[in-house]
């Protein structure tokens, strides 16, 4: 990721929109491993009821949100490990989860570690990390690029629709859990609970 991604490049929901083709990457102790991000959801800070820092609620575990632009936020819930990127400046503590990839490299490593095949393998938060064989936080506070997890902003697919809808998993979250502030390539079979029906066969979403 380039210096400071980040600085003066949107607000959370709109880089969550941006973000959405780039690859992802990491240069795992199996070799390297990485696909283009399909789908994202922007958390807003202490005024989104559904944040991990909601009215500024601040912890040795989501300290990464309140670093730099590009810091590394893994967490980790009902035994599965999340990625997340800081996206606004330091002490600003808003986040993108990237929940799905469309795997482009390393598929025998990411095969193997989840042993899933087809869009089983990336098409959620926690299976996109297992696929990654990350299970541990030791990459908190580091920053993409930096770290052995990089966003790659000048390769970068464009998609042909984004979709938007209310985030995954946060239901009883308050007043914003319903926002709409997920976005995914539309069509792209990764995308997860996408239905077949709607998968785009020939083109993945992608223009």
């Amino acid at each position: 990721m380039n210096q400071d991604p980040f600085y003066s490049s949107g607000t959370t929901d709109e880089i969550s929109k941006k973000i959405l083709g780039m690859l992802l990457t990491y240069d795992s102790p199996k070799g390297m491993v990485g696909g283009r991000i399909v789908e994202t959801e922007a958390y807003m800070g202490q005024q989104d009821s559904a944040a991990h820092a909601f009215k500024g609620r601040r912890t040795p575990s989501n300290d990464p949100l309140y670093g730099p632009p590009g810091t590394v936020y893994i967490y980790s819930i009902h035994g599965c490990y999340l990625l997340d990127v800081a996206a606004q400046e330091k002490d600003v503590p808003q986040g993108i989860l990237i929940r799905a990839i469309e795997p482009t490299i390393g598929l025998s490593i990411m095969e193997a570690n989840r042993t899933k095949h087809g869009v089983d393998l990336t098409n959620g938060p926690g299976k996109l990390m297992e696929a990654f064989g990350i299970a541990d936080k030791k990459m908190n506070m580091e920053i993409f690029g930096d770290s052995k997890l990089d966003i790659h902003q000048d390769d970068k697919k464009i998609p042909a629709q984004i979709e938007e809808s209310n985030r995954i998993g946060v239901a009883n979250q308050g007043s914003w859990a319903t926002m709409p502030l997920r976005y995914f390539v539309k069509g792209n079979p990764y995308v997860s609970g996408i239905r077949k029906r709607d998968f785009d066969k020939e083109n993945h979403g992608w223009r």
